[in-house]
C-alpha cells in the first residue's frame, strides 16, 4: 500500500476548513433560531410602555392590529442577518409578502436625499451654510419678516431648523393630476398640501418639514443639471447596491411586479393600490428592508470611517451631529456611546416603517409595512429583536 504523505501546513489547511464550515453552520443555526424566537415569542407592549405577560406569534399580533403585511430585515456586523415577509402584499389577489417586496419608504426618503446632498457639498456643487436662494434657479424662497437676519440654508432644511412649514405630504391617486415640483412650492389650484413658506425664524427651533426636503430636491436638481431620481441612483442607489430601490415614477417595470398595496387603517386599499409623491425627497422612494439595510450600513461604515465609498468620514460625523434644539442633520439620532444610534421614520397613505441602526457597530434592523395601523408593531418588533439578540434597547425614549 502506498503511503501518502501531507505536510503540516496541508494538515493545518483541512482542519481550518473543517472547523470554518463547522462554525458557518453554528452560525447559520444561532440565526434561524434567533429569527424563530423572534417569530414565536412576541409581546404586545400595553399603554403603561410594558410588555405584556403572555407571549404571542408575530402573524397573531399582525391579525390583532389589522396589519395584512410586514418585511423585516436584520442585520449586525455590516451584514444581513436574515431578511422575511409576512403575510400578504395584496388582499385582494392574495400575492404574499416576500424579501424582495417594495414599499413606500415614505420619510425614510429623507435620511437618503440628504445623503445625497452631502455627496453634492463632497464634490464642491453646494455649501452646508449658505444660504440656498443663492443657487436655486427656477424658484426662490420667498424672503418675509422671519428671514431678515437669518437664511434658508441647506444644513437648516435637513435638521428641519429652516424655519420652512408645510410639515407633510398626502400623496394622489393615480387619477388625480399630479402636480410638478414648482407648483408643489408656490402652490396650485390642483395641489393639496399649502405652499412651502418660511413661518418661523430660521435657526430658531425644530420645525418638521416635508417641504423644506422640497427645496432641496429642487436645488439638487438646479445645480446637478439632473433630475431627482437619476441623481439619486447616481449617488447613492447604485453605489450602495439598492437594485430593488427607486425615486422614479412610473417605477420601472422590474419593480412594478414587486410593490405592496397600501391599506388604510380599516383595511381598505389605498385609491389605486397606493398614493403618488410627486415630493419625491420627501416621501417618494421606494425600495426594499434589505435594500435600505444595505444604506444604513454603508452610512455607518462610513461613520466608522470602514469605507468612504458612500461618505468622507468627516461627512457623515457631521450628518451625526446634533444641532441645538433638534437632531442630527438629515437624520434622527439617540443614545450615547454603544447604544448611540442614527434612525427614521415614515408614514405615507397607507404604508409605516422604520430603519435604525447602532453607529458604532453596524447592526439594526428595518421593518416595513403596508398599513396606517403599522407603528405599534413596529415599536414591538424593534423591542423584540433587541431583546433575541441581546441588544441596547432601539426605540425612541427607551
Amino acid at each position: 500500500m502506498k503511503i501518502v504523505k501531507y505536510s503540516p501546513l496541508l494538515i493545518l489547511m483541512i482542519i481550518w476548513a473543517c472547523q470554518s464550515k463547522k462554525d458557518n453552520s453554528l452560525s447559520s443555526q444561532h440565526e434561524i433560531s434567533a429569527q424563530v424566537l423572534f417569530e414565536n415569542n412576541f409581546y404586545r407592549i400595553n399603554e403603561d410602555g410594558n410588555n405584556d405577560s403572555s407571549a404571542i406569534t408575530l402573524e397573531s399580533r399582525m391579525e390583532e392590529l389589522n396589519i395584512p403585511g410586514v418585511s423585516i430585515t436584520v442585520f449586525d456586523n455590516n451584514q444581513i442577518l436574515w431578511s422575511k415577509g409576512y403575510g400578504l402584499k395584496n388582499k385582494e389577489t392574495g400575492e404574499k409578502v416576500n424579501e424582495n417586496t417594495v414599499f413606500q419608504a415614505a420619510s425614510i426618503s429623507k435620511p437618503v436625499a440628504s445623503v445625497a446632498a452631502f455627496k453634492l457639498i463632497e464634490n464642491h456643487k453646494l455649501t452646508l451654510d449658505e444660504n440656498v436662494n443663492l443657487k436655486l434657479k427656477r424658484w426662490q424662497v420667498p424672503d418675509n419678516e422671519f428671514t431678515e437676519k437669518e437664511k434658508v440654508t441647506l444644513s437648516r432644511i435637513m435638521s428641519h431648523t429652516s424655519g420652512l412649514g408645510t410639515s407633510g405630504f398626502q400623496g394622489y391617486c393615480i387619477k388625480d393630476s399630479i402636480p410638478t415640483l414648482i407648483e408643489i412650492l408656490r402652490g396650485s389650484e390642483i395641489t393639496n398640501s399649502e405652499p412651502v413658506r418660511v413661518v418661523q425664524k430660521p435657526g430658531e427651533s425644530e420645525l418638521y418639514s416635508g417641504g423644506g426636503m422640497e427645496v432641496l430636491q429642487m436645488l439638487m436638481e438646479d445645480v446637478s443639471g439632473k433630475e431627482f431620481h437619476q441623481l439619486l441612483d447616481d449617488l447613492v442607489l447604485s453605489p450602495t447596491g439598492m437594485k430593488s430601490s427607486s425615486f422614479k415614477f412610473p417605477l420601472p417595470e422590474a419593480l412594478r411586479k414587486l410593490t405592496s398595496n397600501g391599506y388604510d387603517e380599516n383595511g381598505n386599499v389605498v385609491c389605486g393600490g397606493y398614493h403618488i409623491y410627486p415630493e419625491k425627497a420627501a416621501a417618494g422612494l421606494w425600495a426594499s428592508p434589505s435594500d435600505l439595510a444595505r444604506f444604513m450600513i454603508a452610512l455607518g461604515k462610513s461613520y466608522r470611517g470602514e469605507d468612504t465609498g458612500l461618505l468622507k468620514q468627516s461627512t457623515a460625523e457631521t450628518m451625526m451631529t446634533r444641532v441645538p434644539n433638534a437632531g442630527g442633520i438629515g437624520i434622527g439620532i439617540d443614545g450615547e456611546g454603544k447604544a448611540f444610534r442614527f434612525r427614521h421614520t415614515g408614514g405615507n397613505a397607507g404604508f409605516t416603517c422604520y430603519a435604525i441602526s447602532f453607529a458604532n457597530t453596524g447592526r439594526g434592523v428595518v421593518i416595513m409595512t403596508n398599513s396606517d395601523n403599522g407603528f405599534p408593531l413596529i415599536h414591538e418588533i424593534v423591542r423584540t429583536v433587541s431583546r433575541a439578540y441581546g441588544w441596547p434597547p432601539m426605540f425612541m425614549g427607551e
